[in-house]
């Protein structure tokens, strides 16, 4: 028996709504966009997700330095410990990323296995990889590694209950709503505890990746990952996991309070996104109307556009971006450069730009521009 999925109160009901019309938001502004930020706002997501993720797990390696890595970049402020960590997480998102639309897709236990090998690895044989685990496994209290937070089915226990997920999977609770089933994945796989260690990042990725093959948005769009990274949430994400899951695989308990935490998650992750969709839509139409009277090409509006949003450019980032030469790309930079538009800081392979004084400061004040998170639960109960 596995976690079940509980039935939606109203107040619930009406958050997946909200969740819905604003992914379809998403959707159509993503369409509407210019291409070429479209894909760097993509690569960012997946790095704050991926760097969220392994904040989690006690990584410490932020989401620029994770765009570094998976362009590449050899010269970035992380431990070689670090870097294997975020490269390994990176490889299974690609995979999970381009499952979006596989045909004749189905979920088994190898399937599971190999995303295991994916994120761990590098760690084996040290720490057991793609295989279930040999031996009891015990979650210690955060802050307290005397303290046992939660205690895994027994060992012979795992491939059964792993083949009962592996079935619900591909044919449970298919009425259900997409997102609704994938917080049940992520619950019920992190409480199976199948493996001797990743077991938490790879019940995170098997939600983004229920979501991407629901196919409403691309799962970069739609992950919630980043919202769990965020100090407060990780705090919450532990503690309903306790409360839901129990202290030991009790699969009869009341799963309510890890949906509602769930649409919560969906509904704040949304709106981070579109406020980050409409910051660098806007970005950009007020680049293409400065680059005229800065003598900026289209070209270079991209680099000065990454400039705005994140806070840097790197040359050889803007030189895959526009498909073009380093010598092209040196070029672009220098005249940039010298324009005052940009500023460079640091030496030789870590060299990255920042805003120079005569980047436009309108762009710079719609890049900052805040927002008020909103709880739709809240929101509904005033």
């Amino acid at each position: 028996m596995l976690y079940q999925t509980p039935e939606l109160d109203p107040a619930d009901r009406d958050v997946l709504d909200q969740i819905d019309a604003k992914r379809d938001q998403l959707r159509h502004a993503v369409q509407q966009a210019p291409t070429k930020w479209t894909q760097e706002l993509r690569k960012a997501l997946t790095a704050s997700a991926i760097a969220a993720s392994n904040t989690i797990e006690g990584y410490k390696v932020n989401a620029l330095t994770v765009a570094d890595l998976i362009d590449g970049e050899s010269e970035v402020d992380a431990s070689e410990e670090d870097k294997a960590e975020t490269l390994a997480y990176r490889q299974a998102m690609t995979w999970i990323q381009s499952l979006h639309d596989a045909p004749d897709f189905r979920y088994t236990k190898e399937l599971l296995n190999g995303l295991h090998w994916m994120l761990q690895g590098h760690h084996h044989p040290t720490k057991l990889a793609g295989q279930w685990r040999r031996g009891a496994v015990r979650i210690t209290a955060p802050g307290d590694p005397l303290a046992t937070d939660y205690e895994g089915p027994d060992t012979e226990l795992v491939p059964g209950l792993t083949g009962e997920l592996v079935d619900w999977l591909n044919d449970g609770d298919l009425d259900a709503h997409v997102l609704v089933r994938a917080a049940m994945a992520h619950l019920n796989l992190v409480k199976i505890h199948p493996w001797t260690d990743g077991n938490g990042r790879l019940s995170r990725s098997l939600q983004t990746l229920l979501i991407a093959r629901g196919g409403v948005l691309a799962p970069e769009f739609s992950s919630i990952e980043e919202w769990l990274g965020q100090p407060g949430n990780t705090w919450e994400y532990y503690k309903v996991l306790r409360t839901v899951g129990g202290p030991v695989w009790s699969p009869e308990r009341d799963t309510r309070p890890w949906i509602k935490f769930n649409l919560l998650a969906y509904h704040q992750q949304a709106q981070r996104v579109q406020h980050r969709v409409d910051r660098s839509n806007r970005c950009w139409i007020a680049l293409e109307a400065d680059a005229g009277p800065l003598g900026v090409t289209e070209r270079q509006v991209t680099a000065l556009h990454e400039v705005a949003m994140v806070g840097r450019v790197r040359r050889a980032r803007y030189e895959r971006a526009e498909a073009i030469n380093t010598q092209q790309a040196t070029r672009d930079i220098q005249f940039l450069t010298q324009s005052g538009l940009l500023e460079a800081v640091g030496q030789t392979k870590a060299r990255h730009y920042v805003a120079g004084p005569r980047f436009p400061a309108r762009v710079l004040e719609i890049a900052h521009q805040r927002y008020q998170p909103i709880d739709p639960y809240e929101a509904a109960a005033k």
